[in-house]
């Protein structure tokens, strides 16, 4: 493996202390000035906050309570190094006023004391582990980054880290962010796909897990005694599921001191009738709920035309009132392919009108038309056979599963042929998005090619590594001659390349072309691909109750829990 080569391996740790952090029946704590009850949507793995299947709001909250980064976001969402887990991290090699040429490479140097709650250092090792991942596996979270880097060093026992890169990275601040337990998780069953998949086998932030009950629908955090920094002003958190008429009342009772819920307009009418005992505001997620059109070698949107065609005859309009149902990402409406509507910076770049903005029904007929198909008996046709799309979303996750609903019945009365598949969201990512196409790809028995996925892309505030990510191509070695057609999964979950805007691409991740120059050419370009369909970005509605102080919505695109070591219990 690339990155495995570590020069000067870090101490070997000792045996890990044996935890339950998944069992399932204890019981309820009882309500204390040293707890504080969450309200949330569901607890449901997985829980690994670099895989785009676990999305979710308690993943994300998991991940800052619970694993160390090098960076976190400040209150302007400008990364800051995080001094709890790091001493320094440098650009020593390569940058602009760095002491020496040469490659790019950035050093990152350990706090001696820390270390995961079995006792095992953090430590060079954890690196390797997060960069391989990042660059070999599929669905993953803003890979591109990560693709640039050639080499990982261990220095001294494990606590210097020299990372080289391919090119220089001038966002390297992004990277490394909750660091995962390589000792614990590299040899485990069903390796990285299945990482943190039902619990957490060892922690490296403030609080760790004491008790996961799914069916119960309760997650409860312990302060991590074994955290070498400040503790936690509060014993326990308590995450607790409820739907949106069981929070508010639990809000309105005070046995739930506060929530981060997805909300329609009816939750946002229970909340807001609660007057003064909660503070409402909305938290933008770095998600954007989008409609990707396919054009993966040898499937029919591969034919410009007939993708065109196709978001022609989609109400985008329609599939954002279904996804956002009044609620918090109401006011989010993404009409950009790269910037999300809550960061820094945003401004719409989509066409005034035409697809795939509006329905155009009679531009779809001549697109479908002159890619040679013709409208018989209902269906559109070619040579005989209807055009036949796949339309996947990731389980019943929402607002995916809604929007996927609307998309189908769209394409039905507009002639389409529509085969629905709602595959668990790891398989969904992992497999049927990450599958080869074209001459060369082996045929993979029960797979199904999907030709409409409607899922969450990456929507972080680096405009760079989002538009590399989402839209860019593989930038691995060329394969060995006599092997140049050999199929290779796509990079992205659009599998979209195109090697015209490549070069720009690359250009604005490694710095040598500004993100706004390059997104005022690019942006245009990618609406005409018409593969990506924004419609919004996610958001949840954050309540805060009047027996809680201390928590704030915390920096764009990131939430209240980075600074959930410093809540405390109040009195209503």
């Amino acid at each position: 493996m690339l990155l495995a080569a570590l020069a000067g391996c870090s101490n070997t740790p000792p045996p890990p202390v044996v935890t339950s952090p998944v069992a399932q029946s204890s019981p309820t704590p009882t309500d204390t000035a040293s707890q504080i009850v969450i309200g949330v949507d569901d607890i449901v793995g997985g829980y690994n906050p670099h895989a785009l299947a676990d999305s979710s709001v308690v993943t994300s909250a998991l991940a800052q309570l619970l694993l160390p980064s090098v960076f976190r976001p400040g209150p302007d969402g400008v990364p800051k190094l995080d001094t709890n887990l790091m001493r320094s991290a440098e650009v020593i090699s390569g940058g602009p006023g760095s002491p020496t040429d040469g490659p790019f490479v950035v050093a990152y140097d350990i706090r001696p004391d820390a270390s995961w709650s079995d006792g095992a250092p953090i430590a060079a090792e954890d690196f390797v582990y997060l960069a391989n991942a990042m660059r070999e596996q599929p669905g993953v979270v803003e890979p591109a980054g990560y693709r640039l880097i050639t080499g990982v060093q261990s220095r001294e026992g494990g606590k210097r880290v020299e990372v080289t890169f391919a090119k220089p990275y001038p966002a390297w601040q992004t990277l490394f962010d909750n660091l995962l337990p390589q000792h614990l998780l590299k040899d485990a069953p069903g390796g990285w796909r299945a990482a943190l998949e039902g619990g957490f086998p060892a922690y490296g932030g403030p609080f760790a897990i004491k008790n996961l009950d799914r069916d119960r629908g309760e997650i409860i955090l312990e302060r991590n005694e074994r955290y070498w920094e400040k503790p936690a002003a509060v014993d326990r958190l308590v995450f607790r599921r409820g739907d949106q008429p069981a929070t508010a009342g639990a809000l309105g009772s005070g046995t739930v001191q506060l929530a981060l819920v997805r909300t329609d307009s009816t939750g946002l009418k229970r909340l807001g009738e609660l007057g003064q005992q909660v503070e409402l505001h909305t938290v933008a997620r770095p998600r954007v709920a989008s409609v990707l059109l396919r054009p993966a070698a040898g499937q029919p949107l591969a034919d410009e035309r007939v993708r065109a065609g196709v978001a022609a005859l989609l109400d985008r309009g329609r599939l954002i009132e279904e996804g956002v149902s009044g609620g918090a990402s109401a006011t989010l409406r993404a009409d950009a392919q790269v910037t999300p509507p809550a960061a820094p910076g945003y401004r719409p770049t989509a066409p005034p009108a035409g697809p795939p903005v509006t329905q155009d029904l009679r531009r779809a007929e001549e697109l479908l038309t002159s890619a040679g198909y013709v409208r018989e008996a209902g269906l559109w046709r070619r040579d005989g056979r209807p055009l036949s799309l796949v339309v996947a979303s990731p389980g019943e996750q929402e607002p995916y599963a809604s929007i996927a609903k609307e998309l189908s019945s769209q394409l039905v009365a507009a002639g389409v042929e529509v085969r629905t598949t709602n595959p668990a969201p790891r398989e969904l990512f992992t497999n049927l998005l990450a599958l080869p196409a074209g001459p060369g790809a082996p045929p993979v028995d029960g797979a199904v090619g999907v030709d409409i996925a409607v899922v969450p892309q990456t929507a972080s505030g680096n405009a760079a590594s989002v538009l590399a990510s989402n839209f860019g191509c593989r930038t691995e070695t060329e394969p060995p001659a006599g092997q140049e057609n050999a199929a290779e999964p796509p990079a992205n979950p659009a599998s979209f390349c195109d090697k015209a805007l490549q070069p720009s691409i690359e250009a604005t991740l490694t710095g040598a072309a500004p993100p706004a120059e390059s997104l005022a050419n690019l942006e245009p370009e990618l609406w005409r691909r018409m593969v990506n369909i924004p419609l919004f970005q996610l958001a949840d509605t954050l309540a805060v109750g009047k027996g809680v102080s201390g928590v704030v919505p915390g920096p764009p695109m990131v939430g209240p829990f980075g600074n959930a070591v410093n809540w405390t219990r109040g009195s209503r």
